[in-house]
């Protein structure tokens, strides 16, 4: 029996993200670029520009964009503050990802379908590039003009810090390169995950919040949301990993298995690990179910999770 949750049909994801992408994709074309900043009498080095944007366009799920834009949509927020904050995510995902798959860390080849940064343009150029993305991000959320109020910035900044820093991002990646090898429990390893992969996509989800205004169980019931969809989301990459090649990945299939990394697979087994995803699907429905938002408010973020979950079918 299929037991995967199912959302409300009425809401079109598919036209829904695509409206959404082309407008993503837009901004980052106009803000990853080579012009000197107002003030400036000079751009930024053309090589490391090429990287840059190598690195951030035409390529990726663009999920992170997305939880900030359907967040924003649920608290009926402030559009510009969204975009920025959209955009911004990416580019600490895609820096995150540069710096990943160098030699000193994964030592990948494969990304998005193409050759990794380091591979394309060197391993400084690479280092430069993935510390540039991450500068930007913050400058996107600190514009000169009154886009949005200095407060909103300075919310936006925060939740973006905390996500991508030791207390998150970086700090779940310090826990896995010492994780190899090593033999996991479940709970230390969705420590690690709800760090590594779940901080940035939790955080996602609270910068698309923060761009409204929010009580209290509306905010916890988003938290509860997000950190939900962030574990859900790497148990299924843990499954795919096993599952799918690298041609349907646009990355290197079966690398945990070959680093001897711990994974949900390796530690849950392979049918578990696709129960323990539908868990954590019915969990962030039920987040949104006891939100207080509207049920047409959070129709993106529905349809967000489960199409996250059930990408594994």
């Amino acid at each position: 029996m299929d037991t995967r949750v199912k959302t409300a049909t009425l809401f079109d994801l598919r036209s829904w993200s695509a409206g959404c992408l082309d407008r993503v994709e837009r901004a980052l074309e106009r803000w990853v670029t080579a012009e000197a900043p107002a003030g400036l009498d000079h751009g930024a080095p053309a090589e490391l520009v090429e990287a840059m944007r190598y690195a951030v366009l035409d390529g990726g799920k663009r999920l992170r964009p997305l939880l900030v834009l359907a967040a924003c949509e649920a608290v009926q927020g402030n559009e510009g503050a969204a975009m920025r904050a959209a955009c911004a995510t990416e580019l600490i995902h895609a820096y995150s990802l540069v710096h990943d798959d160098m030699p000193c860390m994964d030592n990948d080849i494969l990304r998005r379908g193409k050759p990794t940064v380091h591979v394309k343009f060197g391993e400084a150029t690479a280092l430069l590039a993935g510390d540039a993305l991450q500068a930007l991000a913050f400058e996107l959320l600190t514009p000169e003009d009154a886009t949005f109020p200095a407060a909103m910035q300075a919310q936006l900044c925060r939740l973006l810090a905390r996500a991508a820093g030791s207390a998150g991002m970086a700090g779940g990646q310090a826990i896995d390169l010492a994780s190899v090898g090593e033999r996991l429990s479940e709970r230390q390893l969705r420590d690690m995950h709800e760090l590594k992969t779940g901080a940035l996509l939790q955080g996602s989800v609270m910068m698309g919040a923060a761009c409204g205004n929010l009580i209290q169980a509306e905010k916890a019931a988003l938290e509860n949301y997000g950190a939900a969809m962030g574990l859900a989301f790497q148990v299924v990459d843990d499954i795919l990993d096993v599952t799918s090649d690298s041609a349907t990945l646009g990355k290197t299939a079966g690398k945990d298995a070959l680093q001897d990394k711990p994974t949900y697979v390796s530690i849950l087994g392979l049918e578990r690990s696709r129960a323990h995803a539908q868990e954590l699907l019915a969990r962030a429905l039920a987040a949104l179910d006891g939100s207080g938002l509207s049920h047409d408010r959070t129709q993106a973020l529905r349809a967000l999770a489960d199409m996250v979950v059930n990408r594994a079918h």
